[in-house]
């Protein structure tokens, strides 16, 4: 990677790299945003910038996945504009890092990843994650406010109302660890998963469209729904603070939609609980079940799944050695992942692949989710993987 950078921008460049993961999600779907618990784990597919100063003021972007290179005045990053393009991510964290008061000097950045666009496996967050400590060249930064600051990016510049899920998990993350996030008070605790398992991720290669309207419905019926249970209960400030059984009670006021809706944050959340419990018991099976029941609250309550999901999932239930299925990220594509017996795995991936592309005459794209670290410098010489 560093001969790709010095043959792009000059042999005598010294660039330093760093490393951003993507997630999955184990459970705890759109909770994040309605301030409750998600357990994702970071991934080995990760996003790498080589960066090094430039000389004359530029902030030079280069993606050799999209081999693209996009150039701007660093001097202008204050007042820079979205464009609707893979560079608003970059670009809106060093907005956000000028605003914070960090100085964005010029530079050139090259960027490699491997985590697929449009999966569910959070790309967006690796970037701006990896972005971010680029930007940063080592100087020392909070990892919370890091998080933070990489989410209002993509709130404020890139325009999706997201959640802090994904950023804290490619900061926070840790090797053999799940972690459970409180997205309200913004602390975290590590699960450890029983030994004996895999987590499998099924790309459908289905590009997510949570990007669009429906995302942004998702969360403007949740607060509807929010509106409607504080007339009942004034205490309430998010649907993370409803237990099942209240929400039980208050269900017939709300319309409908509104109703379904607010049903799958409140059981999500109580789903997350009790799958880090199952966790702590070894109770693969019981860990299977939550998954199972949360991909259906997804699929029909919040209405975020899609044939290719739903797909994955039944035919992942019927194969030997598999616990428990769901799709995993903001949905309407992506990703499944499914919880499995190690030793099975090598015939879960050719049955599940062999299934898919009889179905939709599309091979999947399949990757193990081992849980890694979270973001850094890659500080001594190792392998980083080429673009497939």
């Amino acid at each position: 990677m560093i001969a790709s950078f010095r043959q792009r921008f000059g042999p005598s460049q010294q660039p330093r790299v760093f490393r951003a993961p993507g997630r999955v999600n184990l459970i705890g779907e759109h909770t994040d945003y309605n301030l409750g618990f998600v357990l994702p784990v970071a991934l080995d597919l990760a996003t790498y910038i080589a960066a090094a100063p430039s000389s004359d003021g530029k902030l030079r972007i280069y993606s050799e996945d999209r081999q693209e290179l996009r150039e701007f005045d660093a001097s202008s990053l204050a007042t820079v504009k979205p464009t609707r393009e893979w560079t608003d991510y970059p670009l809106g964290v060093a907005q956000e890092l000028v605003r914070a008061g960090v100085p964005v000097e010029g530079a050139n950045l090259l960027i490699r990843s491997t985590v697929p666009d449009g999966s569910g496996l959070s790309s967006s967050a690796a970037l701006e994650v990896s972005s971010a400590l680029a930007l940063l060249a080592g100087r020392e930064f909070d990892p919370l406010e890091l998080a933070k600051l990489c989410q209002r990016a993509e709130r404020n510049f890139v325009g999706m109302p997201c959640g802090i899920m994904d950023q804290y998990i490619s900061v926070f993350g840790r090797a053999h660890s799940a972690v459970e996030i409180d997205c309200r008070s913004l602390g975290h605790r590590l699960v450890k998963l029983p030994d004996g398992i895999a987590f499998i991720a099924v790309n459908t290669m289905v590009k997510h469209a949570h990007s669009g309207s429906a995302y942004r419905d998702r969360v403007r019926e949740c607060a509807a729904a929010v509106e409607g249970i504080e007339a009942v209960y004034p205490d309430v400030q998010s649907l993370r603070d409803v237990s099942p059984e209240q929400f039980a009670g208050v269900a017939s006021r709300l319309p409908g939609v509104v109703a379904r809706r607010a049903r799958h944050i409140v059981t999500e959340d109580a789903r997350v609980n009790r799958f880090v419990e199952a966790s702590a018991h070894g109770d693969l099976t019981g860990m299977g079940k939550l998954m199972v029941e949360s991909h259906r609250s997804l699929q029909h309550d919040y209405e975020v799944s899609c044939a290719e999901l739903d797909f994955l999932v039944d035919a992942a239930l019927a194969l030997d050695g598999v616990y428990g299925s769901r799709m995993t990220g903001g949905g309407f594509g992506g990703c499944t992942v499914t919880l499995l017996r190690t030793e099975a795995a090598p015939s879960f991936r050719a049955s599940i692949a062999r299934a898919y592309e009889r179905q939709f005459a599309v091979t999947p794209r399949i990757y193990s989710c081992e849980p890694s670290e979270g973001a850094g410098e890659v500080k001594k010489l190792e392998t980083i993987p080429s673009l497939a």
